[in-house]
């Protein structure tokens, strides 16, 4: 059996060698594509100064932007680039039109000048690491598809006989260059897409990567200030630990004898019901529960204000505030619009294996499936994100808000077939009074209780009444009445 293991060279960028099962096989040509804008210049970049921090000599070769562009672009992220030996490949006479030249002498047998230019410069350099940017200039000026290929042929047996690893940066200004994609030994693709509304989104795709075995489709990442930030896509198969399923409890007994004991480790728990029914509130008082037992719980609001939040929990007896500043609790307002489906999951899972988290709440589910709309298969990775929160045993409450009031509801999508649990809260109208009812319609952990009981809430806890055993219709908002079963009398300070 060969146990070999291929040498990596690191990208620079954390995400990207997740993404390659490690880095990039060193000395190597490797083509970056992507649109303007996409951060093809900043990888390149990063590329070099992670070799620069390795003791790794590199050369940033340029035909599309000046040494004082580059160190511009630098300085935007906060980096310096004085270590990094920078080369101007083709200054003003060699790209003037009426000269009618190439990079590369047409007879395949002997350099241009510019070339020998470029060979002087490695040659006295050494680099072990070469970014070279771009090809689009280089296919302008090689003026036929060729004479192109030759030339990038020419380049590529230049480098590796230089032992360099090296990137060739395209812009993407023509068609999809299949030549140029054969020649490469790996092809990373960048894209940047815009939005109707909110932040523009850019992924990144692996196209090929001869030998390696790296995580395909497209995955997430962000450009900011410090560079670009790569999000892998998430494969719950990865990540798997042990633990023990034990129930706990989630701070109110009737509650939990719905549940058939309580919450479960490592399970999901979604909350259903019209805006204002109380979701919200029921996945504080577990939250509260957890926080209790000492476990480290982190909470998502993508609807509700921080402000709001703090006020309406302290006002039904649930301060939060110590928790928060103790740093046991982490709570995160999230923007949809600014945040994407790979940036998300990563948070998540920053919470869980780098700060311990073991119960989490996202609220509301509304927000972030409804922001973006144009991103496909969302349901899948939501699929994968709860299999990998509940393969680290981490419990996890989900709420999802449905149209309407009274009667018929509506949801703006079905996932109740990737929640463990499923809770309903419905209101109903009964003697001139609005009310709520409540009801475990699933769960896969424990025998739950299969009655629709009423549901109080205020600062002295959840309240929740005997079975409704005299009504039917409750789940329809217009129940009749055909027994005995009494309302529950209004508590003080009930919750509106």
């Amino acid at each position: 059996m060969n146990t070999t293991v291929t040498p990596r060279i690191s990208t620079g960028i954390t995400g990207l060698d997740d993404i390659l099962g490690g880095g990039l096989t060193p000395q190597r040509v490797y083509l970056v594509e992507g649109s303007p804008g996409a951060g093809k210049t900043t990888l390149g970049l990063q590329f070099l100064l992670d070799g620069v921090a390795k003791g790794e000599s590199g050369l940033y070769i340029t035909l599309s932007e000046t040494s004082d562009e580059l160190r511009a672009v630098a300085a935007s992220h906060g980096w310096t680039i004085e270590a990094l030996s920078l080369f101007e490949l083709a200054d003003d006479s060699e790209l003037d039109l009426d000269a009618q030249q190439s990079v590369f002498h047409p007879s395949e047998v002997e350099l241009g000048e510019t070339t020998r230019k470029v060979m002087n410069q490695v040659d006295e350099v050494k680099p072990v690491r070469v970014v070279f940017d771009s090809l689009s200039e280089m296919r302008l000026l090689a003026q036929n598809p060729l004479r192109y290929r030759r030339q990038i042929l020419a380049l590529k047996q230049f480098f590796s006989a230089r032992a360099c690893t090296v990137l060739l940066l395209d812009d993407k200004t023509s068609q999809a260059d299949q030549h140029l994609h054969s020649i490469a030994h790996g092809v990373i693709s960048l894209e940047q897409i815009a939005k109707d509304f909110g932040k523009e989104r850019r992924r990144v795709n692996i196209i090929k990567m001869r030998g390696l075995r790296f995580r395909g489709g497209y995955h997430d990442y962000t450009l900011d200030t410090g560079g670009i930030t790569m999000y892998p896509r998430l494969v719950a198969a990865e990540h798997t630990s042990e633990f023990t399923p034990s129930i706990r409890s989630t701070g109110s007994a009737g509650f939990d004898e719905l549940l058939g004991g309580g919450l479960v480790r490592g399970t999901n728990t979604l909350m259903v019901g019209p805006s204002g029914i109380g979701k919200t509130t029921l996945s504080t008082r577990c939250l509260m529960s957890a926080l209790e037992r000492g476990e480290k719980a982190s909470l998502y609001l993508f609807d509700e204000g921080l402000g709001t939040f703090f006020v309406r929990s302290a006002a039904l007896g649930m301060d939060m505030r110590p928790y928060v500043d103790s740093g046991q609790l982490l709570i995160h307002h999230i923007d949809p619009a600014e945040l994407s489906p790979g940036e998300f999951a990563q948070m998540l899972r920053d919470a869980v294996e780098l700060r311990g988290v073991s119960f989490l709440i996202i609220d509301s589910l509304n927000a972030y499936l409804q922001a973006m709309p144009g991103e496909q298969f969302l349901i899948l990775q939501m699929h994968e994100l709860l299999s990998y929160l509940n393969q680290q045993g981490v419990t996890t409450v989900l709420v999802l808000g449905q149209h309407g009031m009274i009667g018929e509801v509506k949801s703006d999508v079905d996932l109740s077939y990737l929640s463990d649990s499923t809770v309903l809260l419905r209101f109903f109208e009964s003697n001139g009074r609005l009310r709520r009812a409540i009801t475990v319609i699933k769960c896969r952990a424990a025998e739950h209780a299969q009655t629709i009981h009423e549901l109080q809430l205020n600062r002295d806890g959840i309240g929740i009444g005997a079975p409704m055993e005299g009504f039917e219709g409750v789940l329809t908002g217009l129940p009749s009445y055909r027994g005995t079963t009494p309302m529950m009398a209004a508590l003080p300070h009930a919750a509106s």
